[in-house]
């Protein structure tokens, strides 16, 4: 689909599973460095319910890279997606958004809807929300954790080498089979005319990351506390992004999360393995 910036056009991918006269949608978002594809397992799983759409945010993936890279910021990926949603032709969605993709959600779920002047007014357009280890607080260290590989655009001699490299850089990410990192490492990676691999995105996606890296912990509630509808967090146990007071806090303000704690998994859990997907399915489905 096509979309509008500030500086002209782009294009967005997203990957489409499930009957597409489903008027139940469901949009899976995916994280800063990560694609639409990592949704895969999720998806399959959720496409007896729901028409599942991922995405891929614009300088990612199957998406086009943004002609002036400080517009990699919020308000352009909420205009893309309000765009994305349009152009689904329903009137809400639910909404699963991991790390990045959560923080696209709970603008989503946060958009005030303006008076038709006619004694009414347009609904929600997220009418269920999972927040998958992001939340309103972002802890600075996780930043400059990220901040040591985002954007870097290394050039891999093999498949084999570029897993070694996303092994390292997502090895909070958890315990996963070999087969596991395989994949997501083949998902994130484009060949090169000379046959080398690089990673999928736009490397001056971190431009406007790391200008705009806060003296300590950046601090998002005025997001949080304007969502209204059902909202689960997840957490990984070991989370160096989602604090556990943090967690406490959103159970307890704007929509009053319920939240889950997902044990062995740093920042941020996958969604590819059964339990996780269980305990997703479950509250949406509830």
């Amino acid at each position: 689909m096509r979309c509008a910036s500030p500086k002209g056009l782009h294009r967005i991918a997203y990957r489409e599973w499930g009957d597409p006269r489903n008027e139940r949608v469901l949009i899976c978002a995916h994280g800063l460095t990560r694609c639409a594809r990592d949704f895969d397992t999720l998806a399959a799983a959720m496409s007896d319910r729901y028409r599942v759409i991922c995405p891929d945010v614009a300088g990612r993936g199957d998406s086009e890279w943004l002609a002036d890279p400080m517009l990699y910021q919020l308000p352009q990926y909420l205009g893309d997606m309000v765009t994305l949603v349009a152009r689904l032709d329903v009137e809400n969605v639910h909404w699963i958004g991991t790390s990045m993709g959560g923080l696209i959600g709970m603008g989503m779920a946060g958009l005030p809807a303006a008076s038709s002047g006619q004694g009414g007014a347009t609904g929600p357009l997220v009418t269920k929300l999972v927040v998958n280890d992001a939340g309103p607080v972002i802890s600075r260290a996780s930043l400059e954790r990220i901040a040591t590989y985002v954007g870097m655009a290394p050039v891999f001699p093999d498949i084999e080498t570029a897993e070694k490299y996303v092994r390292a850089v997502s090895a909070t990410f958890g315990p996963h089979s070999d087969a596991e990192w395989r994949f997501l490492t083949e998902v994130v990676v484009r060949s090169n005319a000379d046959g080398t691999l690089r990673m999928h995105y736009d490397p001056k996606l971190a431009e406007p990351f790391r200008a705009n890296m806060p003296e300590k912990d950046l601090e998002l509630w005025e997001l949080w506390d304007a969502i209204g509808c059902p909202t689960l967090v997840l957490r990984g146990a070991q989370s160096d992004l989602l604090a556990r007071d943090t967690c406490d806090q959103m159970a307890g303000r704007g929509p009053q999360a319920k939240v889950i704690e997902i044990p062995g998994v740093g920042h941020a859990p996958t969604l590819m393995h059964d339990e996780q997907i269980d305990i997703v399915r479950g509250f949406l489905l509830s």
